[in-house]
């Protein structure tokens, strides 16, 4: 299953989420109002007279406004608690973690471990295509486990228990975060935030039932023994909704970690890094368990987070293992647990001694084939992961520091901006000084002094490492860093393909950061529908790769050939090219998936028609792609003309 059919899977998903959330609901009114009828009804009636027939039609026609108001009353105690809990989580992944004790790994940390970890998620996401989330570490839990949390991949959050951190190695870490990366990608996380906010609706009916009986308990009025009853029979049906709730978070979770765990395979190409972990999981003498209450985050964790769960939302440990491991037996588990006592002391040293030799990159395999980079998107393979840490280990030090640093992060954006040509670049010097002062012109001035030898591979992922930086910045300071943006890109009085690039991937990263609910996948239009955009797109990326007008018109050709569509107009690339590429692209992210792919397989096509991929192209593929809501993993860099 690719990206796109994981996408229209959770889609399914979601509308069966909501028929399920709806028929609880149902239920659950209709429990509360025969509770409340009955207690009424059997009130009234007199001694020796026969009760009324509750199910009669007469009987409902004649409590009709009681019914009403029961419904209404606990139909909107559930609506609005799942709206609240919902609009609440809209504030992004951070939110679940820091519920849940999470302290946010600061960018420039100087402790190893979480130096590994920062290393280790920013490699994946690369290599994955998407923005470096949030990282948190749930600091009092020394069980192993993880999880990632969020609306979009701009709002997402990756967090790890200090269990993890210090008892699993590399490989094993790694394979987590890759397992957690195949649900942020594929987007499952989105389903598991929505589960969230709509089973909380549920249990605050429980809590109410709770609170009525113990108000109850608590008053002398002679009726105090009827409500406790009322609030213990309310409480009963809201967990009995509970209850339900968890057979849903269940019945749509299980497979998905199966899957995830396989995308952990297929991305790390090392069973042993996500098998270790696993295997360290059922040896540990804290297994997985979380301290925090994580009840209603249990579907979004690596592994379960308490124990004696009765609707598990994870498969058993033993079987996961086994499909990763077919030879695994629970006897080895000795050996880990003795391997594991060995090398608690050494961890934090190993991590050390990465910092100075990160994993050497190997080979790296060719991805221009459509159909293979279709079936790597959302699954990258070694290849990429090899390819984003090539890159990161050797992006200049001063740089990288400067993405890492809440201080300098502004600076280093607006550097990857300003041009070699003497009389542009000293017009944008003043704009930054205008705009920021001059100790930011200095720092400017340093990192590109630092950065000479920075190559166009590497500019975008910088800013990917900046991105958790500058999305926490206030409001005021995104408005005017994006102005400035603007003003350099301006400087020289037209706009170049890594200008765009740039300027308009961290625009949309920080629209889906503040809307995560608009940032959706895929929508309902068809390609058939929008010829002229995608006209437009295939000859604007054509013309950046190819210097021949007949060339470029060949280019464009051939993928609209992949379409089964004409050429139409084929005039050169105009002044407003961005302008137009603005309009196209927010006309064709509300493609379908399954469109989206074959545009994709048009959009490769027409790269590699001239048998290389230049800088250009493959930066603007990279923003397509992010504002179609497609993860791009790195093309192959042997591919890539320098």
């Amino acid at each position: 299953m690719n990206f796109f059919e994981h996408q229209d899977q959770a889609r399914r998903q979601t509308t069966r989420l909501i028929i399920l959330f709806s028929l609880a609901v149902l239920a659950i009114l209709a429990a509360v109002n025969l509770l409340i009828l009955g207690v009424v009804v059997y009130g009234d009636v007199e001694a020796g007279a026969p009760p009324p027939d509750m199910w009669s039609l007469d009987f409902i026609m004649a409590n009709l406004d009681v019914v009403m108001v029961i419904s209404l009353i606990t139909g909107g105690l559930i609506g609005m608690a799942s709206l609240v809990r919902s609009q609440k989580l809209k504030a992004g992944g951070s939110v679940v973690a820091r519920e849940l004790g999470g302290t946010q790994v600061e960018p420039d940390t100087r402790d190893p471990l979480k130096r590994r970890l920062r290393n280790v998620v920013e490699e994946v996401a690369i290599a994955s295509g998407v923005p470096v989330p949030d990282i948190f570490v749930l600091e009092e839990e020394m069980g192993i486990n993880a999880f990632a949390a969020g609306y979009s991949t701009s709002d997402a959050a990756v967090a790890v228990t200090r269990g993890t951190l210090e008892t699993l190695d590399r490989d094993e870490l790694q394979g987590v975060i890759a397992h957690e990366f195949a649900h942020i990608v594929n987007g499952d996380m989105r389903l598991n935030i929505r589960l969230i906010g709509i089973l909380f609706g549920i249990l605050a009916l429980a809590l109410a039932g709770r609170l009525l009986m113990h108000s109850g308990s608590m008053s002398r009025n002679r009726n105090s023994g009827g409500i406790v009853m009322a609030g213990l029979a309310i409480m009963l049906i809201g967990y009995i909704g509970v209850f339900f709730g968890r057979w849903i978070k269940a019945s749509v979770s299980r497979q998905r970690e199966y899957l995830a765990d396989a995308s952990a395979v297929q991305f790390t190409r090392n069973p042993e890094g996500i098998g270790g972990a696993l295997k360290k999981i059922a040896a540990n003498q804290y297994g997985s368990k979380l301290q925090a209450d994580s009840e209603q985050v249990g579907h979004m964790l690596f592994a379960s987070g308490f124990m004696g769960q009765m609707l598990a939302t994870h498969p058993p440990l033993e079987k996961r293992i086994k499909a990763i491991d077919p030879n695994f037996r629970m006897e080895q588990l000795r050996d880990v647990h003795e391997q594991m006592q060995r090398h608690d002391q050494s961890r934090k040293a190993e991590a050390e001694n990465e910092e100075t030799s990160r994993r050497a990159p190997g080979a790296i395999g060719s991805l221009l084939d459509p159909d293979q980079l279709i079936e790597r998107i959302g699954q990258p393979g070694l290849g990429q992961i090899l390819a984003a840490t090539l890159l990161a280990q050797s992006i200049p030090r001063a740089m990288e520091q400067a993405a890492h640093s809440s201080e300098w992060a502004t600076e280093l954006v607006c550097a990857l901006l300003i041009s070699d040509d003497p009389e542009v670049r000293s017009r944008q010097l003043s704009m930054v000084t205008e705009s920021l002062g001059t100790e930011s012109e200095k720092q400017i001035r340093n990192l590109l002094e630092a950065g000479s030898e920075l190559v166009p591979e590497q500019r975008l992922p910088l800013l990917e490492m900046a991105f958790p930086v500058i999305r926490h910045l206030p409001a005021p300071e995104v408005d005017r860093l994006l102005a400035l943006i603007d003003q350099l890109v301006q400087a020289d009085g037209k706009v170049d393909a890594f200008e765009y690039a740039l300027a308009r991937l961290l625009r949309k990263q920080l629209e889906d950061n503040r809307y995560p609910e608009r940032a959706r996948p895929g929508g309902k239009r068809r390609l058939k529908d929008c010829q002229p955009q995608v006209n437009d797109l295939l000859r604007i990326l054509a013309h950046h790769g190819h210097e021949d007008e007949n060339e470029a018109v060949a280019a464009m050709t051939a993928g609209l050939k992949v379409l089964g569509l004409s050429p139409g107009e084929t005039h050169a690339l105009r002044a407003n090219w961005h302008e137009r590429l603005d309009t196209a692209l927010k006309q064709l992210d509300g493609l379908r998936m399954q469109d989206k792919a074959q545009l994709l397989r048009a959009l490769i096509t027409a790269i590699q028609h001239a048998g290389q991929i230049v800088p250009s192209e493959a930066e603007l593929l990279r923003v397509i792609c992010a504002c179609l809501h497609v993860p791009l993993p790195p093309l192959d860099a042997e591919a890539t003309e320098g």
